[in-house]
């Protein structure tokens, strides 16, 4: 049973009802992760806490050997009753049905003990009062896995929480909850209350404290509401005096009295001076804050940001900062966003209507099926079908541009010939362009023959790398710049360049052109291509990027036959034909005319869909002020306006006779952006670099990463491209960084260095990072 994975049982379904998942190490009840074959503790897993599960870390957390499930608490609430009195146990779980209404969901690790699930719509901390604790923010509980007292799995003996969904639970309140853990603490006799404060499992005399015992005022205060004193004994008294002292000297000793008086012992005596005797004897040793701070934490407490804890490092810090001019200077910088996981999220290919039709025949007829590539091939084919046809509200069109990248031999190029092949059996090969652009002058000639046209271009880093090297013919560097202002003018009248002599230049006018783009390439001349400022100077943001998260899928021994299927192209057609009995202008469909503007359908948005995609410009403005400054800007701008053009290709591929964007298509739409914005932001961030020594850097990481845990001869085989000088100073300056881990291990001469590299621990916004 120890190599049964419940999470790959029960974590998709508990994702699925609203719960925030996370991995438990077997035969523990603390969060952890699988990593080179053995399992170690997770420290980030609060960061679960505040956003919801993603379905691709299920996907990895399903995998590891015997990998239990837990609930980040935060938006979830237990009442943890750990009693052995199973009378008691149930008085106290009838004083929370009562307080706080019945819950369906009660768990059992080891009868009587039990745990009772609630939800808050206003996370709070936790609170600790052996032997019981209200499990809140910041803390987390086991839901399935083996149980290490009993070896047997955790039962939930009514509903569990794959039965009730998190917004079907009852919703409790902070101040609900403390009173119930106040009348329940109540019922707990005497000899079941805890007298000390001093952990049994703490051998003796071992260092709690921190190296500098001293502590703040305002963080031993706070921390001292979380440590009550309920008539602890003796020596956790003159203990809880030696820590406030060593924290804080004499300023500590109002906090001590205070304190002290909260016993019913105190003054028992008939001495109301003895908590002021004893703190003129005391003499702290091998005790301080830190001790204090365990405690409250142990007991539910969790420090606010803004509390510095350590003395000396706020008085250190009340000083001006020896750089405090550099400090300045990165203070203001923009911060780099944080890409998001790699993997493609599963979400992103549930499409349907025509988009569907062709993902599913683009992969079917494959030998080396891509179905992220097919998307993309796929939505630049149904832009440049619906070109000039429809628009939003906001007179957005249909023309896309994207980019499919895979390594070599990948199946990369099926998707585009895929395209090529649907347009010729719908009797729509007009749509059309060349796959190789070879001027901005043919381009727009191109255009206008027929003003709606797909341009699919193989190898386009090779491509890219031509049009935008610093010594480009001209008629090269020029094709994009015409690509820029194509992609802005698809809502009016695109005017060319006015040249002197008229009649052998004459000037080219198009109106509403639809140009799409679909390029494929492999990573390496893409990433290099786009070294020279295409990133900053916005030119890419316009770019949809689809990178397959796997280059080398396993074969198809018997793929479809290659005919686009007759539902392609019966949805193709209709989507060309446009909205029935909708005025497009005048021009019929079999003859768009480059030369006459049309009136294209506006195609609507449901209520919820509008308010979706207000929220999404909302958004993009916020990223856009957080990232003020960087590149990043440029792939921001263009957020809301990518989003709102595939939602309206999603309405379109579902019903071209009379389509409407409802919120669903939004939320693809926003998130497929976000991808694309996030793949490129961290692929650029370590591929692409500004001058060869930032190269070196990156070329070198990336060996360390791709080979796993590796000896300084294997590092040394591979990056031959590297002097010895150059070799050991990008280490040592990657190891500085904390981008790799260098560890020694003994060998039969001398010890031999292993060198891994460090995950990056991304922060969680909509990019999340990996597990």
């Amino acid at each position: 049973m120890t190599d049964a994975s419940f999470m790959a049982e029960h974590g998709a379904r508990l994702v699925d009802n609203g719960y925030p998942v996370i991995p438990i190490m077997p035969g523990a009840k603390v969060p952890g992760r699988f990593s080179m074959g053995e399992w170690t503790p997770y420290p980030d897993w609060m960061r679960h806490a505040d956003r919801p599960t993603k379905p691709f870390e299920i996907d990895i957390w399903r995998r590891w050997p015997g990998c239990g499930v837990g609930i980040a608490c935060g938006a979830v609430v237990g009442l943890d009753i750990d009693v052995t009195d199973a009378a008691l146990a149930i008085q106290l779980t009838d004083l929370a049905t009562e307080m706080l209404g019945e819950t369906p969901c009660l768990r059992i690790g080891q009868a009587p003990k039990r745990l009772l699930v609630y939800r808050t719509e206003m996370p709070f901390a936790g609170r600790k009062r052996h032997p019981l604790e209200v499990l809140a923010r910041g803390q987390q509980f086991v839901a399935h896995a083996i149980h290490p007292g009993t070896g047997k799995p955790y039962s939930w003996p009514q509903d569990s929480l794959l039965d009730v969904p998190l917004a079907s639970m009852p919703a409790v309140a902070e101040d609900q909850v403390m009173a119930w853990l106040d009348q329940a603490y109540a019922l707990i006799p005497a000899e079941m209350k805890p007298r000390t404060l001093i952990s049994d499992s703490a051998p003796a005399g071992a260092w709690k404290g921190p190296s500098d015992p001293h502590g703040t005022f305002e963080a031993v205060q706070a921390a001292l509401q979380f440590i009550p004193n309920e008539d602890v004994d003796g020596a956790s008294w003159i203990t809880m005096g030696a820590a406030i002292k060593a924290a804080l000297g004499e300023e500590g000793r109002q906090l001590w009295l205070d304190w002290s008086r909260q016993s019913s012992k105190s003054g028992a005596s008939g001495r109301g001076d003895t908590p002021e005797r004893r703190w003129k004897t005391l003499r702290p040793h091998s005790i301080g804050a830190g001790s204090i701070y365990a405690m409250a934490i142990e007991r539910g407490w969790v420090p606010s940001p803004e509390v510095t804890l350590n003395a000396t490092a706020a008085e250190r810090a009340a000083q001006p900062h020896p750089a405090a001019g550099l400090l300045a200077k990165v203070a203001n910088a923009a911060p780099t966003p944080a890409p998001p996981t790699y993997r493609v999220p599963p979400d992103l290919l549930e499409v349907d209507g025509a988009l569907k039709l062709f993902v599913d025949y683009a992969t079917s007829t494959a030998v080396s099926p891509q179905p992220f590539l097919a998307l993309g091939a796929g939505l630049c084919l149904l832009g440049v079908v619906a070109g000039r046809r429809y628009r939003t509200p906001t007179d957005l069109r249909s023309n896309l541009y994207a980019i499919g990248i895979a390594d070599s031999g990948g199946g990369k190029d099926h998707a585009r010939r895929c395209a090529k092949r649907a347009l010729y059996a719908a009797g729509l090969d007009r749509y059309l362009g060349g796959e190789d652009l070879a001027s901005s002058a043919g381009l727009l000639a191109s255009l206008q023959m027929h003003p709606s046209r797909l341009f699919q271009v193989d190898e386009f880093g090779q491509f890219l790398r031509l049009v935008l090297a610093p010594r480009a013919p001209f008629h090269k560097a020029a094709i994009w710049t015409e690509l820029t202002k194509l992609y802005t003018s698809a809502s009016e009248a695109y005017i060319g360049a006015e040249y002197a002599d008229q009649k052998a230049k004459p000037r080219v006018t198009l109106h509403q052109p639809c140009a799409c783009l679909w390029g494929v390439t492999v990573p390496g001349p893409f990433w290099k291509a786009i070294e020279g400022g295409a990133l900053s100077d916005g030119s890419l943001a316009r770019f949809l990027i689809f990178l397959t998260e796997d280059d080398y899928p396993a074969p198809v021994e018997h793929p479809a036959d290659a005919e686009p299927t007759a539902a392609l192209v019966t949805m193709l057609q209709a989507i060309a034909g446009g909205v029935p009995g909708h005025d497009h202008g005048g021009n019929l469909a079999e003859a768009m005319q480059a030369s006459a503007p049309v009136r294209p359908y506006v195609v609507p948005l449901t209520p919820d869909a509008e308010a979706a995609m207000s929220a999404v410009r909302h958004d993009a403005t916020e990223r856009l002020r957080s990232h003020k400054g960087s590149f990043a800007t440029a792939l921001f701008g263009r957020y809301a306006e990518n989003t709102a053009k595939l939602a309206m290709l999603a309405a379109i591929s579902r019903d071209p006779a009379q389509p409407t964007t409802v919120v669903r298509d939004v939320t693809w739409a926003a998130r497929l952006v976000e991808h694309s914005i996030g793949t490129l932001l961290r692929e650029a961030e370590r591929r692409v670099s500004d001058n060869d020594t930032e190269a070196k850097h990156k070329r070198l990481l990336e060996i360390v990463r791709d080979g796993g845990r590796q000896s300084r001869s294997d590092i040394t085989r591979r990056s031959q491209f590297l002097s010895r000088r150059e070799r050991e100073e990008i280490l040592a300056s990657l190891i500085e960084a904390g981008l790799v881990i260098a560890e020694q291990e003994p060998g039969a001469t001398k010890p031999t260095t292993f060198y891994s590299a460090v995950s990056p621990a991304w922060p969680a916004r909509a990019t999340e990072a990996s597990p």
